[in-house]
């Protein structure tokens, strides 16, 4: 960590009105990335062990698929009522709950007896994710002055690319000499570490004490549901009336949801932050990005695999450079970040993005492990020089007590990203290669992606050409 003093400060002491002292930002950074690397990772690490789980636990693989699918609908639903509470109680509560539940959920994974305790104990888990994951826009700018901003934001960044890229290796590494059990185990020492830190490290920060609104959680909850299910229905082309049912429902929903934020003085969902214009056009580009991302990370293995025959390791092995150069990419993109114009990092992330994948796509018939090396890690660079800047825009734009607000539909935009990301791809293969995976329906897939990404980057250069970090 850079940004960590040689002298071990005492504690974080007061925050001033711009962030922390110099010397205080990296031990609260450390404190919060331990418990930002033990989420995404334990998000991604349960992919890898599913057929030992489904094994062990005597379950069918489409039943033991919900050991993930219940991890991440949780965090899908419980992150904009937990940005909520961020403001209401303050960013530093929030984390320490996310932190214990989150390691109490593991102790809980680590001993199911079946498939659903298992289940069961992730839902707990996905609850504490959202908690941790709904601070961090309030972590940065309670730990950073405002012209560092990008700078911690990048740092974030890093860390999620790492772990997430990390994930496959520290689950093989773990189910080579260990059971699946001590995928969630090992969660527990570095839980309550991050927790004990927590105290000492992170700023203080109040809250705006208003109330919760519990009928407004219930819509966000139902509608999320609703979308998300018919948004996964349309992938694996489900009866067309019951997506549509779904997708209607969610519509309602919403539309109650949304309704009833315009009578809040204070919004659960944050809708009074989209009438600032650089917060609505850096959302829109967020939700574009990651539909591109989300595509890419599911039609790549496919590609490599039954497209150009490699085997499954080393599939994971060509998926790395991707994360890695996305992770190397963020650190430096946020702290230009700091100096330079949105307007120009996040056009030229995309740009590059969409490059990447025209690149992959085009790859010949029998590629050389360091012509894929080369684009994925291309791609992956474009992706981690849009996300440090484009999360500054929200962060920035937004008022430091409604950060909550404005993490929870960074987040939101992420996941739904994603999923549509998802859906794009199955709907693909079924359409081109009646549900098979097949070279041509993965290269169409990735040049859906490209086109992403060029919408993405023309929503970027909409922005105020003189914009430039505050």
């Amino acid at each position: 960590m850079s940004e960590i003093a040689i002298d071990l400060p005492v504690g974080a002491g007061p925050a001033s009105a711009d962030g922390l002292p110099a010397g205080a930002r990296g031990w609260a950074m450390f404190t919060y990335s331990i418990g930002l690397a033990m989420s995404v990772l334990d998000g991604n690490i349960a992919n890898t062990a599913l057929p030992s789980i489904a094994a062990q636990l005597h379950a069918v693989p489409a039943a033991s698929i919900w050991v993930v699918n219940a991890f991440l609908l949780a965090v899908a639903v419980c992150v904009v009522p937990l940005s909520s509470f961020v403001d209401i109680i303050g960013y530093k509560k929030v984390y320490q709950l996310g932190v214990a539940l989150f390691t109490l959920a593991s102790v809980g994974c680590s001993l199911p007896h079946s498939l659903n305790t298992l289940i069961l104990a992730r839902v707990f888990q996905g609850v504490g994710a959202a908690c941790i994951w709904s601070t961090s826009a309030a972590v940065m700018r309670y730990t950073y002055p405002r012209a560092l901003l990008g700078r911690g934001i990048g740092l974030g960044g890093t860390v999620v690319f790492t772990s997430a890229a990390a994930g496959p290796s520290v689950a093989s590494a773990i189910l080579s000499v260990a059971t699946w059990h001590w995928l969630f185990a090992i969660n527990i020492p570095f839980g309550l570490l991050s927790l004990s830190l927590s105290e000492r490290f992170l700023a203080p920060a109040g809250g705006t004490r208003h109330r919760f609104d519990f009928l407004s959680a219930i819509l966000n909850g139902a509608a999320v549901t609703l979308l998300i299910r018919s948004i996964d229905g349309v992938g694996y082309l489900q009866g067309a009336r019951v997506v549509a049912l779904e997708f209607a429902g969610a519509i309602v929903f919403g539309v109650l949801m949304i309704r009833r934020q315009m009578h809040l003085k204070i919004p659960m969902l944050a809708i009074d932050l989209f009438k600032r214009p650089i917060f609505s056009l850096s959302v829109a580009s967020s939700l574009c990005t990651f539909m591109a991302q989300g595509l890419a990370i599911v039609v790549l293995p496919f590609y490599f695999i039954d497209g150009l025959g490699f085997s499954q390791v080393m599939a994971g092995i060509l998926l790395t450079p991707w994360s890695l150069a996305g992770g190397i990419m963020s650190h430096f993109s946020g702290r230009l970040a700091d100096r330079y114009p949105i307007r120009l990092l996040g056009t030229t992330g995309m740009a590059v993005m969409s490059i990447g994948m025209l690149l992959l796509a085009r790859l010949p018939a029998h590629p050389s492990i360091w012509q894929i090396i080369w684009r994925a890690a291309f791609g992956g660079c474009g992706f981690g020089f849009f996300g440090a800047p484009n999360n500054r825009a929200m962060v920035a734009s937004a008022p430091k007590e409604r950060s909550g607000g404005a993490g929870g539909i960074s987040t939101m935009s992420r996941l739904l990203g994603q999923s549509i990301g998802v859906s794009v791809v199955a709907v693909i293969f079924v359409v081109l290669a009646h549900g098979q995976a097949t070279i041509e329906g993965a290269r169409v897939a990735l040049l859906y992606g490209a086109g992403f990404s060029i919408i993405s980057a023309m929503i970027c250069s909409a922005r105020q050409p003189h914009l430039k970090p505050e």
